[in-house]
């Protein structure tokens, strides 16, 4: 290493330290001076809060130790003190003002709802409230809409679908539509069917006709409605037998009897399925054609149970297909099913899309969002500021810088990641989105503790006093005025789970050097 090299070191080291005392006295003297004039609790590394020192202290760098002062919002006098606990370890608690091993004095708790605070209110360090990363968002009354997201399937429309049946017996002579898959329009031929049954009632309206012809102009008024009401009644007959109006007329002009009687598509649509051939003897229980009209399909959903109370008759759909990439296609719900399927759990929905380029086939998969109705005016905060531990949902409302107070609310409808908050929460409310569970495992551990006080009143002193020494083991990070101060309470979390078994229960604590302290 050359000797520049080394010169250049020893200079930017001094500079660094120079400049950490600069602000060491000028930022963090300011800031001590305008806490309080007290005499500080303990002295406190300014770039580790975690060490402290029971006196005035420099760091490595000759940065000088912030002092740490008692909160002055309310004094020991106002409050009750339960017991007075270890600043270097929380689970270490004395009935009666004490030192530890380093002469610093054990930190006062109080008891609870002495200032008006909600039971379970968490007092934090505003340097522990940015460590553990606690951020917060504002509760807003708004707008709330829902997405729903499924899977559907592609369906004949039931109201377009036809199976043709002959009204007679007889043979196929022709098929003129004879391959599944075809399109045929309405009042196209089918096929051709021989019935000696239409060739008698073609007769008979023949006949009907030449007696019309010869007493129509009878002057007998019942002579000539008689001959007429023949000739409608035999007309009607070849007409409910699906005999086609052009054969009708044929005959009417002919005077001459068809042997072959067509059959006409009574819809537009596509053949299905085929169930004759040529040649084939037919009756009324023969299906000749299945046809769908495609123009207009259904598309079948399932909807989980929580998602219902969401879809209305008539909410707007979209939907797409991995066969047809780059094209939405729009809908609307038609129908909810008023039943459940067993299996899944599940509701079905009929949807109505139009497909006039037949892109939409029956029985395809489709992804599709039902775009349910809008909420006006609810109060909505994010999805994770709500804690689901235990028996009530709840949030954290933040009071004041560092203090939060727990909160049950009832909860609405859930969306997008946000949720509606029908009763808990005001619009405006600053509420805690993360870390809230370090905060809740140390808001029940102080409701825990103040339920103990609250069971305990009326007691022996003695025995009372005991009893809150006991309980310190159990305050872990505690909401008092030094809460998760992080000076030397960085372990505090890692004794929580050792303070029944080894705390005594005889109104003594342990001292930082496992010495006993009696009252």
């Amino acid at each position: 290493m050359s000797k520049a090299t080394i010169i250049a070191g020893v200079i930017m080291l001094g500079l660094g330290l120079a400049g950490g005392y600069w602000l060491s006295q000028n930022i963090g003297g300011s800031m001590v001076a305008e806490v309080s004039d007290s005499e500080p609790l303990y002295y406190r590394n300014p770039m580790n809060p975690s060490v402290t020192s029971p006196v005035p202290a420099q760091d490595s760098m000759g940065m000088d130790y912030i002092p740490v002062y008692a909160e002055e919002k309310s004094t020991p006098s106002e409050r009750k003190i339960l017991y007075y606990r270890n600043p270097m370890n929380p689970s270490v608690t004395s009935p009666t003002p004490m030192k530890d091993s380093m002469g610093m004095d054990y930190v006062p708790v109080y008891a609870e709802g002495e200032s008006g605070d909600v039971v379970g209110t968490v007092k934090i360090d505003p340097v522990v409230v940015q460590n553990i990363g606690v951020r917060t968002a504002i509760a807003k009354s708004e707008s709330i809409s829902r997405t729903i997201r499924t899977v559907g399937r592609v369906d004949f429309n039931e109201e377009r679908m036809a199976r043709l049946h002959p009204k007679v017996q007889g043979w196929i002579e022709e098929l003129y539509i004879d391959k599944t898959g075809e399109t045929v329009v309405s009042d196209d031929i089918l096929l051709s069917i021989y019935s000696p049954q239409l060739v008698s009632t073609q007769q008979e309206y023949l006949l009907a006709l030449n007696n019309l012809a010869a007493l129509g102009e009878s002057p007998f008024e019942e002579i000539r409605h008689g001959a007429e009401n023949l000739a409608k009644s035999s007309r009607e007959r070849l007409q409910f037998l699906d005999v086609p109006e052009h054969q009708i007329r044929e005959l009417e002009k002919s005077r001459e009897i068809k042997k072959n009687i067509h059959i006409h598509s009574p819809v537009d649509g596509t053949v299905l399925r085929i169930g004759v051939r040529q040649g084939q003897h037919v009756t009324p229980q023969q299906e000749l054609y299945m046809l769908a009209d495609l123009r207009e399909v259904w598309v079948l959903a399932d909807i989980y149970e929580n998602e219902i109370p969401w879809v209305n008759v008539g909410d707007d759909v979209e939907m797409t297909l991995t066969s047809v990439p780059g094209k939405t296609f729009t809908g609307e719900v038609a129908y909810i099913y008023p039943y459940s399927e067993a299996k899944t759990r599940t509701t079905k929905v009929r949807l109505v899309f139009d497909n006039p380029d037949l892109l939409l086939r029956p029985d395809m998969f489709s992804e599709v969002k039902i775009l349910s109705d809008t909420r006006t005016n609810s109060i909505v905060v994010p999805s994770e500021a709500v804690v689901r531990s235990g028996g009530n949902p709840q949030v954290f409302v933040v009071r004041e810088p560092g203090k939060f107070e727990p909160r049950v609310v009832t909860l609405g409808v859930e969306s997008g990641g946000r949720i509606e908050v029908l009763d808990g929460v005001s619009d405006g409310e600053e509420v805690v989105t993360s870390a809230q569970f370090l905060v809740d495992s140390e808001s029940k551990l102080r409701e825990a503790t103040a339920k103990m006080m609250e069971a305990l009143k009326g007691g022996d002193p003695q025995t009372d006093a005991d009893h809150s020494a006991h309980s310190g083991g159990h305050e872990g990070i505690d909401g008092s005025d030094s809460d998760m101060s992080g000076a030397g309470h960085g372990d505090s979390h890692s004794d929580m789970g050792h303070e029944m078994s080894d705390e005594p229960d005889h109104g003594m604590g342990e001292d930082a050097q496992g010495g006993m302290v009696h009252d």
